[in-house]
């Protein structure tokens, strides 16, 4: 009896130990930590170590952290491994646009839930078998591009050059910007192309200028947009600048300096969070958390504020997918994704309210976005929508 007793207590304590390790939620993170994107990628990791528990929901998680080095390649090789040797239960970045295009068919490929800090539509439209596992809390192209438009058309803006990077993100913007100008009567007048690590951009910006443009609009992410704009400052080009919002961070205004005083350019809303009126829907969440990040690692950044986000996201989604499936199982990722796509309701962030759905798998509207001015090297709340 003792010992057909003690293997019953020890079967039980087996089943006990495994049980406690299937709860385990793993959730890969890779970001761009390193190389042209670690203005990204670093605050990035600063907003989810803030957020980083060992229980999330009320469930145990473990994070795994890796560095793509801002290179699409790693990218996908972080997301294998991440899938194969860790079997993750739902990814977080990568930092950009081109990283996250290279890694989208590998997660659909795994069924492996992904949010995303890049920032294209085109990240998550059409919502088709491959994009239906992509989910993001940076603000689509035409929430950027209203703001950023509607803020050149009151500005008398008629005329518009754009200097864009040579790269996916580039390429959508510039598609979008096109279109989205003409209702407005803004006319293109050039479109120069720069690779992010062009150590110049002086030629493109004499193309720029030699048009006489009321203004010109730089479309690069993290420092690489400082290239154009000292470009443009050495040449004396006196319209107005402006900027795609890839940039709005503390690492584009040391690098710039006095070269990029005076741009303009749309942001989600953290960074000026203490110049939004009382009762702006984010002021509240986005003030605390900015003190909270300038507590630990100094000046906030959107892109912080793009993975606390996440977080959010996830404390909803995950109470309601641990009812369908355990951690480490293909039933828990695939009810993680469908509660991100169809329970995340009025979500209230740091940058903005989520509202996802099956068609918009970002579900941020124009609340999620101000207009911003360098002024004596520091942001300045320019403009807010209607709220």
């Amino acid at each position: 009896m003792k010992r057909s007793a003690a293997i019953i207590c020890a079967f039980l304590l087996f089943a006990a130990f495994t049980w406690a390790q299937a709860k385990v939620i793993t959730i890969g993170v890779s970001l761009s930590d390193t190389g042209p994107s670690a203005s990204l990628g670093i605050p990035n990791q600063n907003g989810l170590l803030l957020a980083n528990q060992h229980m999330l929901a009320g469930q145990k998680v473990r994070f795994i952290y890796l560095d793509d080095a801002s290179d699409p390649a790693t990218a996908v090789q972080n997301m294998k491994r991440l899938i194969s040797q860790d079997n993750v239960d739902v990814i977080l970045g990568p930092s950009t646009t081109t990283s996250t295009i290279a890694v989208t068919e590998a997660i659909a490929d795994a069924k492996v839930p992904m949010i995303t800090f890049g920032s294209a539509s085109r990240l998550i439209l059409p919502v088709d078998a491959q994009k239906k596992w992509v989910f993001k809390t940076t603000p689509s192209d035409n929430i950027w591009l209203t703001a950023l438009i509607n803020e050149m058309a009151r500005k008398g803006v008629k005329t518009l050059g754009i200097i864009a990077a040579n790269d996916p993100f580039g390429e959508s913007w510039t598609d979008f910007i096109t279109k989205g100008t003409a209702p407005k009567g803004i006319k293109i007048t050039s479109v120069e192309k720069v690779n992010r690590d062009d150590p110049s951009a002086t030629a493109e910006a004499l193309r720029a200028v030699s048009n006489h443009p009321d203004a010109i609009l730089i479309v690069a992410v993290g420092t690489a947009a400082d290239t154009p704009s000292e470009a443009l400052y050495q040449l004396g080009y006196k319209g107005m600048i402006f900027h795609c919002g890839a940039m709005v961070n503390a690492d584009f205004l040391r690098v710039g300096g006095r070269t990029v005083e005076g741009i303009y350019s749309p942001s989600p809303p953290l960074i000026v969070s203490e110049q939004l009126p009382d009762g702006y829907p984010t002021k509240k969440t986005g003030v605390a958390f900015l003190k909270l990040y300038e507590s630990k690692y100094g000046t906030v950044s959107q892109y912080a504020g793009h993975a606390w986000d996440a977080i959010q996201l996830l404390k909803v989604a995950i109470p309601i997918a641990i009812k369908k499936g355990q951690p480490g199982t293909g039933e828990f990722r695939e009810a993680l994704r469908d509660a991100l796509e169809n329970d995340i309701h009025n979500v209230v962030g740091v940058q903005a309210i989520y509202n996802m759905t099956p068609e918009d798998h970002s579900g941020i509207d124009q609340r999620g976005m101000v207009m911003v001015q360098v002024v004596n090297g520091d942001w300045k709340l320019e403009s807010y929508p209607n709220y």
